[in-house]
């Protein structure tokens, strides 16, 4: 018995046939790569991923960087009749190199009819048929291979363009951790080798969406759940909020989707308790002025919430500013805080009930302040709902208060 390959998209058997092909030999670009990422002149987060990238790059081999497609950047090389090859940037180019061949042959005929080419290359005249005799390889480059140049590529290199000396390097780029090898370090190699310097500071690698079974999802096993139609169904605070509460990975299904529509409808609700008993936020309030114990407590637990939010953001634990934030909307906010308050809102003492309803209206702020960059749709609108606003929540100052609001 033997194993037979069958392909994933096609469904019927590989069959193996030998064929030439063109490789870069990556263990002479390859060092720089290393380097820069074990001498921490470019994070890898999380660092488990490093190991990875390590392990592709110091077990390296050839990289074939031909495809026999119908499309994509044509192999530079071009053939005279005698199979000699000429890699150049354009077809004018690898004509003076075969000038050049000839003429150290002493071959004057093909060195004049090389050079007349070259002059001739490019444009209409029909002298250039005549003295044309380099055919191009029919192959292209692999993806992968021009994938590789994307940071440089898309700014106008090889011009020093305004763009290209604006942008590049970039600082974060944001990846899967399938794609590590194929497009992360052939970018620093690629990179390094050509312009000598690292495309970017930080890798930040996220988890990959799997269908509810764990299966990674495929347009060609055909478990691929449309983003469009869980947006029509969820909303799209929902979709980002599942997204970005991702650990490793994670099995996307719509119960999880139910449960983050079900939390923006939580915050929802609250704000409409705080509506209906006449909280609106005021630029004149200082949370370090409270004095009712249940205000203090909200207080400093919202200081706690912005201070463990920042922390994740900054070291790009995502999933962790979201559940801390999902924990501290829905348990504190929303459940414990509203319910501390109703009997507050019905006291005697209308120092009381004025302090709570500030108290609420800058608490259910913050929760929107924070929360905007996670679920942006559903906190603008509430933002504008509350009270007139001299600007919108997008363009909101982030909060900056710190320990001193904790209530120890």
């Amino acid at each position: 018995k033997i194993m037979q390959p069958f392909g994933d998209r096609s469904k019927v058997v590989i069959e193996p046939m030998l064929t030439d092909q063109w490789y870069v030999d990556t263990k002479q670009i390859v060092q720089p790569a290393i380097d820069a990422v074990k001498s921490g002149e470019v994070t890898i987060m999380p660092e488990s991923d490093r190991k990875v990238y390590f392990h592709w790059l110091e077990n390296i081999e050839p990289w074939c960087i031909s495809r026999q497609l119908w499309w994509g950047h044509q192999i530079p090389v071009w053939y005279d009749e005698d199979g000699k090859e000429y890699c150049a940037a354009t077809e004018k180019d690898a004509y003076f190199l075969a000038a050049k061949h000839f003429g150290k042959l002493g071959n004057r005929a093909k060195e004049t009819q090389a050079m007349n080419a070259a002059m001739l290359s490019g444009t209409d005249d029909p002298l250039f048929g005549q003295h044309a005799f380099l055919s191009r390889d029919p192959d292209v480059l692999d993806t992968w291979f021009s994938s590789g140049l994307w940071p440089i590529g898309t700014l106008g290199w090889p011009e020093e363009t305004p763009e290209f000396q604006k942008y590049f390097p970039t600082s974060t780029l944001i990846t899967g951790f399938d794609i590590i090898f194929f497009w992360v370090a052939r970018m620093m190699m690629m990179q390094l080798a050509v312009v000598n310097k690292v495309p970017f500071d930080t890798v930040y690698v996220h988890a990959l969406v799997r269908d509810e079974f764990g299966k990674k999802m495929s347009k060609s096993t055909g478990n691929v759940i449309d983003p469009l139609e869980m947006i029509d169904e969820f909303g799209t605070d929902a979709l980002r909020f599942t997204l970005s509460a991702m650990g490793r990975d994670l099995k996307l299904s719509k119960s999880r989707l139910t449960g983050y529509r079900n939390f923006g409808t939580k915050l929802w609700n609250a704000t409409r308790f705080a509506e209906m008993n006449e909280c609106k936020p005021s630029a004149d309030f200082d949370p370090s002025s409270v004095t009712q114990t249940v205000n203090k407590w909200i207080v400093g637990e919202t200081a706690r919430a912005l201070k463990s939010t920042n922390k994740a953001l900054e070291n790009y634990r995502f999933s962790d500013a979201s559940m801390g934030l999902y924990a501290h909307i829905w348990g504190k906010v929303c459940d414990w805080y509203v319910e501390f308050a109703k009997p507050m809102f019905k006291s005697e003492d209308p120092a009381v009930v004025a302090e709570t309803r500030a108290t609420m209206a800058w608490a259910i702020d913050q929760c929107l302040i924070m929360l905007h960059p996670i679920m942006p749709y559903i906190t603008e609108q509430l933002w504008g709902d509350i009270t007139e606003r001299p600007k919108m929540l997008v363009h909101a100052d982030w909060p900056t208060y710190g320990d001193d609001l904790i209530d120890t």
